[in-house]
């Protein structure tokens, strides 16, 4: 068969299923040899092979004997140059670099590993994120980097695909935030480009998704994504996604998405510490230096800082941004008293609102124990004290009711708040260990 009748195949595929279909799916395939009934076409990725085998198979079986080529099967394969035998397809044109330039979102500038100031709480997600940064062979995967907000998830993000473009800038990176995701599908499904957007997504090297936890509730844009998911895994290709909960917290997402997301390396970025937030603010007041000069920091506002604001580093470094702003302004230098009168709103907000949340967290780290049997129905001992440590906890540096923490631990009655409570008020006068613990884990969560 000359390349004029494969030519013509293509043609009449054209006329069969219209110019948009063709383009994306016909147009790419060569034809590399034809023998025993099997005819073998080239495509530009297994992805693609497979959907046209299944979408236009039949079709094209029927023209290539049309065409006087006795075939009965088709069979793909993922190449990159000329077939060896038979039929010569026309010479590819040279095509495009990969690279991270290549994303919907493009890495924010700012975002590096080098400045990123990795401490105690973040040194796990750091190196785990430098390794994946390396783009060798995937040794975990996915790489799921979770936690509270402004604890530097969507930092490694960037960094990460900042990294790979310069090492590895023949990859295809795609890096996308869970509300596009969630929008590119919706559109996709308008405008009936439901192949262009699987396309998209499953020919890319490594897949970066930011936020996942907006998939909740959102039961066909998840089917979506763990077939993404699958198809990529299937062809070792690199998944990289952040939330601000572990997999097994985020309810609404189907137990399947919740088990994939499980089966790599699962690091949790630990809220910041004293000596962390401390280390940030040094980082901060070298770039400050060179955007307002001539401003003076006096000895201690930066440890008041670390002290007073806890809770978010963006926070942390919007007050210290605000203090230059002002000094410079006002010609004067910054003191502690400045930074008590310049950021009173802030303090304020920043007076240690612990979240119960942050509770339940912590007092399951201490413990060892998974935070979703803590919350669970299982009444074991080991599950049990605990979990009343942290309703002790809760009622005590919290403002919230009795009622609303129950809500917060699987829905259970304000009774049971109120006997967990009374429990450990009982146990701390007689149990020295409890006592302790509950000392350790007050300061650990006013730190």
């Amino acid at each position: 068969m000359t390349q004029v009748h494969w030519e013509q195949v293509k043609a009449d595929m054209r006329s069969a299923i219209g110019a948009g279909n063709y383009k994306s799916w016909i147009e790419p395939l060569s034809l590399m040899t034809a023998d025993q009934g099997v005819a073998h076409l080239g495509a530009p990725s297994p992805f693609h092979g497979d959907y046209v085998s299944k979408t236009y198979g039949d079709q094209i079986v029927y023209h290539l004997n049309r065409q006087g080529l006795s075939v009965q099967r088709l069979a793909f394969d993922t190449v990159a140059s000329k077939p060896a035998n038979a039929v010569k397809p026309a010479a590819p044109t040279a095509a495009a670099p990969k690279s991270v330039a290549n994303t919907d979102a493009q890495p924010d500038q700012r975002f590096t590993f080098d400045t990123f100031v990795v401490g105690k709480p973040n040194e796990l997600a750091h190196a785990a994120a430098k390794r994946v940064a390396e783009g060798g062979p995937t040794t975990f995967n996915p790489l799921f980097l979770y936690g509270g907000v402004g604890l530097g998830k969507t930092h490694l993000m960037h960094a990460i695909a900042h990294e790979l473009g310069e090492k590895r800038p023949d990859l295809n990176v795609l890096y996308i935030s869970a509300d596009q995701f969630i929008y590119r599908f919706i559109s996709a499904l308008r405008d009936r480009k439901m192949m262009d957007f699987k396309q998209h997504f499953r020919s890319v090297d490594v897949l970066m998704v930011d936020d996942i936890q907006f998939l909740e509730g959102k039961e066909s844009t998840q089917e979506e994504f763990f077939h993404t998911f699958n198809a990529l895994v299937d062809q070792n290709k690199q998944l990289i996604i952040s939330a601000d909960r572990a997999p097994g917290e985020i309810r609404d997402l189907s137990e399947r998405i919740k088990s994939r997301l499980q089966c790599g390396l699962v690091v949790d970025l630990h809220p910041t510490d004293f000596e962390l937030r401390l280390g940030i603010l040094h980082a901060k007041q070298e770039t400050y230096h060179s955007i307002y000069p001539g401003v003076d920091i006096a000895p201690g506002v930066l440890e008041f800082l670390a002290h007073r604001i806890s809770s978010n580093v963006r926070v942390l470094e919007g007050a210290l941004n605000r203090l230059y702003a002002l000094a410079s302004l006002v010609g004067r230098t910054v003191t502690v008293e400045m930074a008590q009168d310049c950021l009173s709103d802030i303090l304020r907000a920043s007076d240690r609102k612990l979240t119960i949340e942050e509770i339940q967290r912590k007092v399951s780290e201490h413990y060892d124990i998974r935070l979703s049997d803590m919350l669970g129905p299982k009444r074991t001992r080991t599950l049990a004290r605990p979990r009343q440590m942290a309703m002790w906890l809760c009622k005590q540096l919290t403002t919230r009711s009795l009622p609303e923490i129950g809500r917060k631990f699987g829905k259970r009655d304000h009774t049971t708040i109120m006997h967990g409570v009374r429990k450990i008020d009982e146990l701390r006068q007689s149990d020295s260990q409890i006592a302790d613990d509950l000392e350790l884990l007050r300061r650990a969560l006013e730190d």
